[in-house]
């Protein structure tokens, strides 16, 4: 059961953007906070990765900014705090890799490390790069995230935080797994 709450609380997390924009075009901004509410509470009571856990903090971090987020756009009956939600998210996984880069193994390592327990030191140092990679797509996310809050409207808003984002990230995963499969495997033949 817990499983598939996590499942459930994942695809609600992904599509987001796409359900606030319809949303909005049937309910009132405080309605929406209420989900969105709904949703902090439920991702920080059924987040069991203990990487997430070692950062101190982070999750209480997530949920204070995140119901705030929400009481602003209950309270205000604005669109504001919903649409901040991804850019929220954005700094948090910053934060996250960031935060493993000063207090190793990186996030990349530890994932690496799933299918390689014996790392060599090259791979480490790989892992950390890719790691950092990462924190720069983070900012870059960020950033447009932000922007698409205050200087576009609600439907590039819901595009790019519901599909064009998820695109990018998705181009620089397969992008980094094309290059460590082949170039790097090549190089090591």
């Amino acid at each position: 059961m817990a499983l598939l709450l996590k499942v459930a609380i994942a695809l609600v997390v992904l599509v987001y953007p796409i359900a606030i924009y319809f949303g909005l075009q049937y309910l009132q901004p405080k309605y929406l906070a209420i989900s969105l509410a709904a949703l902090v509470i439920l991702r920080a009571l059924f987040t069991n990765n203990q990487l997430l856990k070692a950062v101190k903090g982070l999750w209480v971090v997530i949920l204070v900014v995140g119901l705030t987020l929400a009481g602003f756009s209950y309270f205000k009956n604005t669109d504001l705090g919903l649409k901040l939600y991804p850019v929220i998210i954005s700094a948090s996984f910053l934060a996250l890799f960031s935060y493993s880069l000063f207090k190793p193994p990186s996030v990349i390592e530890r994932l690496a490390r799933l299918q390689d327990p014996d790392l060599p030191p090259d791979g480490v140092r790989y892992t950390r790069a890719v790691t950092q990679v990462w924190c720069v797509f983070f900012v870059f996310n960020m950033t447009i995230a932000l922007y698409t809050v205050f200087f576009s409207t609600t439907e590039i808003w819901a595009l790019y935080n519901g599909f064009i984002s998820y695109l990018l990230m998705g181009v620089l995963f397969i992008s980094e797994l094309a290059y460590r499969k082949w170039v790097l495997q090549k190089g090591g033949d």
